[in-house]
C-alpha cells in the first residue's frame, strides 16, 4: 500500500476518477498533509479547537451563517458533492487546466528576495481571515502574479459552521476556479501543495486595482459612465457564473477587481456554492452582511442567483451614491433595515437608473430583476448596445462535437 504522504491535493484534482474516494489508511505517527489528504481522510469536518465567534467590524465586512447550520447536512447535494461529480466527468470550463504542483522549494534570489519555486516576492497586498495575500513576479515570463497562501493546521482548526471548517472553504473555492474562465473572473494560473509543507498556495492572475466603496456619500461615487461600463462586466461574469450553476456569494466592491484598462473581474470564490438541475435553494449565507438579500436575513432557505443579484443591486448603488443603502448601528440594526425599510433615491437620480436599481433591490426575490433582464435594462444598454454574449469554452466545444457527429450522418 502507498504511503499517503505521496498523494496531494493537486494530484488528487489531477486525477478527477478517485477525487473523494481515496480510502482511509491506517494510523500512522502525524506528518505535514496536503489538503487532498484533510478531504479523503474525513478532516474537513474534525477540527481540534472550539468554534470561534465571528467578528463584525463597524462596516460589517464579514459574516458567518444565517439560519441553522445544523441542517445544511441534511439538504441533498451539497455543493461539494456537485463539484466533485463535475470533476469527474470533466465537465471543466476552460482550454487549459491549471498549472498543479506538488513540490515547492524555497529560496532567495541574487538581490536576496524571497522565491517560492518560480516566483519573486515583491509586496503584500492584503491578508484576510484564511489568508496572505503578496506580489510575486515569475522568474520564467516576467509576468506579475498575485498569491494567496494558507496555512493547512489552521484551516483545519477554524471553524465556519458546526459541521464544516475553512479548508472546506479553501477546497471548494479551488474546484470552482480550476473549472472556470472568463474575462471577467480572476484566472487561476497555478495551484501548489507540496505533501511535506504545512503551506498551501493559490497562484492567480495578478489584476491592478480595485474600486473600493467608503461609504462617506457621493464624493466617493464613480459617476453614470463608469458605473454603467463596471455594471456590464459584473453582469458578464455572473451571467457565466450562474449559467455554469456556481452562487458567488459575495459580490460587493472589494471583491471586484479592476485592471488598468478598466476590466472589472469577480474574485474571491471562498463562499461560493455549486449548484444542480436549476436547484439553487441555498440555507448558509455567509456573505458580507450589508450586501445580504433581504430572504438571506430571515435564516430561511433561499435562491442564490437571486441573492447575487441583490448585491449586484447593492453595489450599484454604492458606485452611485457612494454609501451603502441598509446601514444600522449594529449588525441586527442592519438586518432590520434590510428586511423592512424601504430603499432611498434621491430625485435628481437618473430615472432609467433607478428604475434600476429599484427593480435590482425588490425585496420580493421572486419579483426581483434577473440578471437577463437587468442585461436588457436601456440604462445598461446605453450607448454601447447590449452586453456581448459570451461563448464559452465548454459551449464551443459542444459545438465542435455536435459539427464531428452531423459531418459523419452526412458521410
Amino acid at each position: 500500500m502507498a504511503d499517503y504522504r505521496s498523494f496531494s491535493f493537486t494530484k488528487m484534482i489531477g486525477c478527477w476518477s478517485c477525487f473523494g474516494l481515496i480510502k482511509k489508511h491506517p494510523r500512522r505517527r502525524r506528518t505535514r498533509r496536503s489538503i487532498k489528504n484533510y478531504l479523503s481522510q474525513g478532516l474537513l469536518t474534525d477540527g481540534e479547537t472550539e468554534c470561534d465567534e465571528v467578528s463584525h467590524s463597524g462596516d460589517y465586512t464579514s459574516n458567518n451563517t444565517s439560519g441553522d447550520d445544523s441542517e445544511v447536512q441534511n439538504l441533498p447535494n451539497r455543493s461539494e458533492d456537485i463539484l466533485n461529480f463535475r470533476a469527474e466527468n470533466g465537465m471543466i470550463c476552460r482550454p487549459f487546466p491549471a498549472k498543479e504542483t506538488d513540490k515547492l522549494v524555497r529560496s532567495e534570489d541574487e538581490d536576496g528576495n524571497k522565491m517560492l519555486n518560480e516566483y519573486i516576492r515583491e509586496y503584500k497586498i492584503g491578508s484576510g481571515s484564511y489568508a496572505k495575500v503578496a506580489l510575486y513576479q515569475s522568474s520564467v515570463d516576467g509576468r506579475h502574479y498575485a498569491i494567496k497562501s494558507f496555512h493547512k493546521s489552521h484551516l483545519r482548526k477554524l471553524r465556519v459552521a458546526p459541521s464544516e471548517t475553512a479548508m472546506t472553504d479553501v477546497l471548494r473555492e479551488v474546484l470552482i476556479m480550476k473549472m472556470l474562465e472568463h474575462p471577467n473572473i480572476v484566472n487561476l494560473i497555478e495551484v501548489i501543495d507540496d505533501p511535506e509543507s504545512d503551506d498551501f498556495y493559490m497562484v492567480l492572475e495578478y489584476v491592478e486595482g480595485k474600486w473600493v466603496c467608503e461609504g462617506s456619500g457621493r464624493q466617493c461615487a464613480i459617476g453614470e459612465e463608469t458605473a454603467r461600463k463596471y455594471m456590464r462586466d459584473i453582469v458578464s461574469g455572473l451571467t457565466y457564473l450562474h449559467a455554469h450553476n456556481i452562487v458567488h456569494g459575495d459580490i460587493k466592491p472589494d471583491n471586484l477587481l479592476i485592471t488598468r484598462n478598466g476590466t472589472v473581474k469577480i474574485g474571491d470564490f471562498s463562499v461560493s456554492q455549486a449548484f444542480e438541475d436549476g436547484n439553487d435553494e441555498l440555507r448558509r449565507s455567509p456573505g458580507t452582511p450589508v450586501f445580504t438579500a433581504p430572504e438571506c436575513c430571515l435564516g430561511l432557505t433561499y435562491h442564490g442567483k437571486a441573492s447575487d443579484t441583490w448585491a449586484v443591486g447593492v453595489t450599484l448603488y454604492c458606485m452611485i451614491l457612494g454609501e451603502y443603502p441598509f446601514l444600522g448601528d449594529t449588525l441586527q440594526d442592519t438586518y432590520d433595515r434590510i428586511v423592512n425599510n424601504p430603499i432611498e433615491i434621491p430625485d435628481d437620480i437618473n430615472p432609467q437608473l433607478k428604475n434600476l436599481i429599484e427593480g435590482l433591490l425588490c425585496k420580493d426575490p421572486e419579483q426581483r430583476m434577473t440578471l437577463a433582464e437587468v442585461a436588457e435594462h436601456d440604462w445598461v444598454i446605453g450607448n454601447d448596445g447590449p452586453i456581448g454574449k459570451y461563448s464559452c469554452w465548454c459551449k464551443r466545444k459542444s459545438l465542435v462535437i455536435e459539427d464531428f457527429e452531423e459531418s459523419n450522418v452526412v458521410a
